[in-house]
């Protein structure tokens, strides 16, 4: 049943107290123009179910109670460990997956089974309607049964109960077991049954629920987004990168893959989800297929005009005509599609950030994250300047050493320490002259 205006106006309200009411207006307008079955596919790890089911279960509830239904998928590795432990049955991993013996395949469906009626009736418990369904949805075959046992790659999904269920007005809640031709019964890794349910549903959304909050670095740190095009050789040649996380990372490559440019995957925790759906700047760790930065030391090899109009775009406002052929340029980081980019230049005795924009559509894809990233690491120590309301400048306090506010202009720095060259640094860019022709707040 859609919600009333009354009930989704309230949650609206709700959400915009975590960020600006607008972004949560346009990203629900979003997936509110999609086929329903086509919103998220939403993953939840075991460890979710055990320790955070009942924020999960609200979680999920405002998301049906605005009129999007996910369809959720769920594990339940460390509650299998813990009644094999109990049963006395050996159990191991090989390259990331679980050996499943005949033995360990009664457990897991006990344990599957069990877990997914106790998310099914703490949805209902929050007044929304769920539907279990701890088979008959994912066709498979087996991996490497002398390797890996009863261990399934699915094939296919029954997509037609998964629609019968959403629009019966029911979150069709799914478990990680399969079927062979025969009708054997296997055990499938949540991530490869999650790619395979994007695979046929094609959401706009997917969403991997983990008690860590994203994908962590080798500190320990979560981070905030990786784009495949140009992170993930990297990623997976560090030696900070295995077991799990290592096949986590390859399944979402893969799976994006074979989504639409459109899809991205976010790593969250269940009280982030709303921030992580309805905001630009999320909450965990975002990934997508992302594509390739390009790096340009010359005005030749930059289309000017593509980089003039993005950045009057983002800016919503013209730039002084003589801008571009006055700038002393060091390097200019350009998305392939010319939807985000970074102007370095140089500035009497700095490293200057000239300008940092990001296209509306771009916003909330990690794509500024990659062009930032990109820049620091061959400009570690730079400057730049904001005006002081712009609604940005919360990101470059984060990216910053340091800011100063003078002249209506914010100053900002970064791996920057002598005190007499950020001196002379703020004094020179509160001074400068606004390069568009037409002032905004937002300049």
């Amino acid at each position: 049943m859609a919600p009333t205006p009354d009930i989704r106006q309230t949650i609206v309200q709700l959400l915009s107290n975590v960020s600006d009411g607008k972004e949560v207006q346009t990203y629900l307008q979003r997936f509110s123009e999609l086929e329903r079955t086509r919103f998220a596919v939403i993953k939840i790890g075991g460890a979710i179910l055990r320790d955070r089911l009942e924020e999960t279960a609200a979680s999920l509830a405002l998301l049906h109670t605005v009129g999007l239904t996910p369809i959720v998928i769920h594990g339940g590795g460390p509650q299998l460990d813990d009644k094999l432990t109990a049963d006395g049955v050996a159990s191991e991993k090989v390259d990331g997956l679980r050996v499943t013996t005949p033995t360990v395949l009664d457990a897991a469906r006990d344990v599957f089974t069990s877990q997914n009626i106790r998310l099914v009736e703490a949805i209902r418990a929050q007044g929304v309607d769920a539907h279990g369904l701890t088979q008959g949805v994912f066709d498979a075959e087996l991996v490497d049964h002398d390797k890996y046992g009863l261990v399934g790659e699915p094939t296919s999904v029954h997509l037609d109960l998964l629609r019968s269920i959403v629009k019966s007005g029911a979150i069709p809640i799914l478990t990680c077991l399969g079927v062979v031709p025969g009708g054997q019964m296997v055990n499938i890794n949540a991530d490869s049954a999650t790619r395979i349910l994007v695979h046929e549903v094609q959401p706009m959304k997917i969403i991997f629920l983990s008690d860590t909050g994203g994908l962590l670095d080798g500190d320990g740190h979560v981070i905030d987004s990786i784009n495949l095009a140009t992170d993930y050789g990297e990623l997976m040649s560090a030696d900070w990168v295995h077991s799990g996380m290592r096949l986590k990372l390859a399944e979402i490559n893969r799976l994006l893959r074979d989504a639409p440019l459109t899809t991205s995957v976010s790593i969250t925790t269940p009280s982030a989800l709303a921030r992580e759906l309805f905001t630009h700047s999320g909450d965990g760790t975002l990934v997508r297929m992302g594509e390739p930065i390009n790096r340009f030391a010359t005005k030749e090899r930059v289309a000017n005009r593509q980089l003039i109009e993005l950045i009057e775009d983002a800016f919503g406002q013209k730039l002084d005509p003589d801008w571009w052929e006055e700038i002393s340029l060091l390097s200019a980081y350009v998305s392939e599609s010319y939807r985000a980019a970074a102007v370095v230049a140089e500035l009497d005795e700095f490293v200057y950030l000239d300008k940092f924009a990001i296209d509306e559509t771009a916003r909330g894809e990690g794509l500024a994250r990659t062009v930032w990233d990109h820049m620091v690491r061959d400009y570690p120590s730079l400057v730049w300047r904001s005006r002081a309301d712009n609604p940005f400048n919360p990101f470059y306090e984060k990216e910053s050493d340091g800011s100063m506010t003078l002249n209506g202009w914010t100053i900002f720095w970064k791996g920057v320490y002598d005190f007499e060259l950020i001196g002379r640094a703020v004094k020179r860019l509160s001074e400068m002259p606004a390069s568009f022709t037409t002032e905004t707040a937002h300049a």
